[in-house]
């Protein structure tokens, strides 16, 4: 049998269409015992292979990150990290198509070129005064080559979570422009600025989802992504507003906090992603258990986490169902642009 990284390579190469691919694959569901689809696959791990060599990765970038800050300056030892990342990555990502040593390969290397600039242009002191406004134009000039690091990256070794590293960093990017404009307007409103960047990310992941529909390409694995990064920015803004985390969150603002996380859950189920739910769970609990704390005293911790377990547990089993009752209300126009339903399991 044909594996499926196989088959999206081949899907990538024009071998084959699209609709020949779907026809291969209603072959072989007739043929053999159908398993329950799933149309979030991440491709992470391909075999216990992937685990062995991402241990040797990050054990190997992090001992030459400490040695070399040994005898080099920060700057220079985070450019022999992003080097040395590279390289392996022509081996692990180019040669070997692994899937998670590729993720960390990316991670380190866009990671260890943002810091290197922001380093030579700062040095050491800047972990000392991270937020100093007199750190921003380092920010901007790291938040730049992160995104150009991203950039180089993709085009050479083509890995999904590449698109959303560019992402983080070009919303790195607004942030510390708008602080270098207007610190103070900034710092009054960095919740709904990191919400709009949320937005954009969440828009272009929609983007990448609308031109695969059915899930079959490299796409459908940069939407996810995109949607892991816009979560978080989306939720805590949000959240935050109504609880800022300095204090205990009132009755009134925790229901409020499950109407947003409900509304969230509506827009995860319509979309078919359930990375903002997750980014949600924990202010979700926080203001369950704020509601319940006064009946049920010590038992408040482990009622809070059967409620919000049994919850997700409900959500899965009929998360088909429920997505079938909602996408069947929109409009044709639009609901052609979400991922098609599949049949509940009887």
């Amino acid at each position: 049998m044909i594996s499926e990284p196989t088959l999206a390579r081949a899907l990538e190469d024009g071998v084959i269409t699209p609709a020949q691919l779907a026809r291969l694959r209603e072959i072989e569901a007739s043929s053999t015992p159908q398993e329950p689809q799933d149309e979030e696959k991440l491709r992470l791990v391909t075999g216990f292979g992937d685990i062995f060599v991402t241990i040797g990765v990050v054990l190997f970038l992090g001992a030459l990150f400490t040695l070399s800050h040994m005898a080099l300056l920060g700057s220079a030892a985070a450019a022999l990290t992003a080097a040395a990342a590279w390289l392996l990555a022509e081996f692990f990502t180019r040669r070997k198509r692994m899937a998670l040593p590729s993720i960390v390969l990316l991670v380190a290397f866009v990671g260890a070129v943002f810091f290197a600039t922001i380093l030579f242009f700062l040095g050491d002191h800047w972990l000392r005064e991270p937020w100093s406004i007199t750190n921003v134009p380092g920010a901007i000039y790291a938040s730049l080559a992160a995104t150009a690091a991203a950039a180089v990256h993709y085009r050479r070794f083509r890995v999904p979570i590449t698109i959303a590293a560019a992402a983080a960093a070009l919303a790195a990017l607004a942030v510390s422009l708008s602080f270098l404009v207007a610190p103070e307007f900034t710092r009054a409103a960095l919740d709904p600025l990191l919400l709009l960047c949320g937005v954009l990310i969440f828009a272009a992941a929609m983007w990448f989802d609308t031109r695969d529909p059915a899930r079959l390409t490299r796409n459908t694995d940069i939407a996810f992504w995109l949607h892991l990064l816009a979560a978080p920015l989306i939720v805590h803004p949000l959240i935050s507003t109504l609880w800022p985390g300095s204090e205990p969150i009132s009755a009134a603002s925790a229901w409020l906090v499950l109407a947003i996380f409900l509304a969230l859950g509506f827009v995860a189920v319509l979309v078919n992603r359930r990375a903002v739910l997750v980014a949600g769970l924990a202010y979700a609990g926080i203001a369950f258990g704020t509601l319940i704390k006064d009946s049920f005293g010590d038992i408040l911790l482990p009622l809070t986490l059967l409620v919000l377990g049994a919850f997700v547990l409900l959500l899965s089993a009929g998360w088909a169902r429920l997505r079938a009752a909602l996408v069947s209300r929109l409009p044709e126009r639009l609901s052609r642009l979400l991922p098609p339903l599949v049949a509940p399991a009887s």
